[in-house]
């Protein structure tokens, strides 16, 4: 599949309402939905007609797990979860004819097992021989009614010349205004190329990719599988949607402790830089007088600092000030794991001595990551810049095991009380 190139220019500054990226994503995803509810409604079929109703009746489908009704749209459901954990859906685009025949097969066989062992299980023994052509016969339905509604997609787009928008970017000998291009070109949404020098393609000093029979690099791929990737947001939601269940009596708590400290709302907010370099707004508890930037001007907490009410110090120690940020996770606006977001004030500053700070932007920021577990709070320049390093770093390593290896980090300082 061929793809839309344009050259950036900072016109193109602008939010996307509808990408051909997000309509091929849902076309996929409607496929897969129909052709889901299509097996399932073959596979119960069978199961009446070759079993003559000995397993099933048309009033009890499923004897003794479900009627007949909820898993007309659980099963449906059930495969979307497992096609978006298996990172279908991430590169609509693009996608090679064999990668898809194996994603697909892979799918199939856990959408039929994971089926089995939750439905089919628990059906009144006749046979053993007729749960494995049970189990047969749905991964067989699941395989081939998906794949074919699948590859009709692809080929229709591909027949269609639906592309994708991408962004190449013109390297020039000035690295520090690649930086800024690719900078502007992040809040478009789209994937952003650059043209590779003759020395990086000597020396294979960057990930070339060809784009439309061009040597290109792309700045916004990531050093993850799509199936990690999805993995980690799927956990950042279900993570912070327990946290905010299970820790609801400490929100309460702290909301009591923090309004009797001192005055001034409980939860404050503030802009920060995010993903593809958009603002959105981080919420924390207060751990601060409310006139700690009377002048108008951003400052850095310090050792010591004496804006800092007594309860908000204890909180710090701990980091329950940052327990609000959960919501941003849920919100999409951060990750568990990942770079700390900045302030724009304080981003400029970085990008004046660190102009390569916009290179985070491929990734949601978190909660913690390995930038603040070593540097700890940033109270100097020096120090901002030295986590900027270590965050680059956990970008260009990002997996699920280091991510595993970054909480278990964060756990042993919360509980040591190293937080400032």
């Amino acid at each position: 599949m061929t793809c839309k190139v344009e050259k950036f220019t900072k016109s193109q500054y602008r939010p996307i309402l509808m990408t051909s990226y997000r309509r091929q994503q849902l076309r996929y995803i409607l496929v897969d939905f129909l052709s889901a509810e299509l097996v399932w409604l073959a596979f119960l079929l069978f199961r009446w007609v070759v079993y003559e109703g000995k397993v099933m009746t048309i009033h009890g489908v499923l004897i003794p797990a479900f009627d007949f009704y909820p898993p007309l749209f659980l099963y449906p459901l059930g495969c979307l979860i497992v096609y978006y954990l298996s990172g279908y859906y991430l590169r609509p685009f693009n996608r090679s004819l064999i990668k898809e025949f194996l994603t697909t097969l892979v799918s199939a066989i856990v959408i039929a097992l994971s089926a089995f062992f939750i439905i089919v299980i628990d059906d009144q023994v006749v046979s053993y021989q007729r749960y494995f052509t049970s189990l047969y016969v749905l991964f067989a339905l699941q395989f081939f009614v998906s794949y074919t509604a699948r590859l009709a997609v692809t080929i229709f787009s591909r027949h269609y010349h639906i592309q994708e928008e991408v962004i190449v970017i013109d390297a020039p000998v000035n690295d520090q205004q690649v930086y800024q291009q690719i900078a502007q070109a992040y809040p478009t949404g789209k994937p952003i190329y650059i043209r590779p020098r003759v020395y990086d393609l000597l020396t294979g000093a960057a990930r070339i990719r060809t784009l439309n029979e061009e040597a290109l690099v792309c700045v916004t791929d990531l050093n993850m599988t799509d199936a990690e990737v999805c993995i980690k947001r799927a956990f950042d939601i279900a993570a912070a949607a327990v946290s905010m269940v299970v820790l609801s009596p400490l929100f309460a708590f702290l909301s009591v402790v923090v309004y009797m400290s001192s005055k001034g709302p409980v939860i404050y907010s503030q802009e920060r830089i995010g993903l593809h370099g958009k603002p959105f707004r981080i919420y924390k508890f207060r751990t601060m007088i409310v006139s700690a930037e009377e002048k108008g001007i951003p400052q850095l907490s310090r050792k010591d600092d004496d804006r800092i009410t007594r309860v908000g110090k204890w909180m710090r120690r701990y980091r329950l000030d940052e327990l609000p940020q959960v919501w941003n996770v849920i919100k999409g606006d951060m990750s568990i794991v990942g770079p700390r977001p900045e302030r724009p004030y304080f981003v400029h500053l970085i990008e004046q001595q660190a102009p390569y700070y916009c290179l985070l932007y491929k990734i949601r920021p978190g909660l913690t990551s390995w930038g603040p577990i070593k540097v700890g709070y940033t109270d100097t320049m020096e120090k901002m810049i030295k986590r900027l390093n270590y965050d680059i770093a956990y970008m260009e390593n990002m997996s699920l095991l280091l991510d595993l290896r970054i909480m278990l980090s964060t756990i042993s300082v919360l509980l040591r009380g190293n937080g400032q």
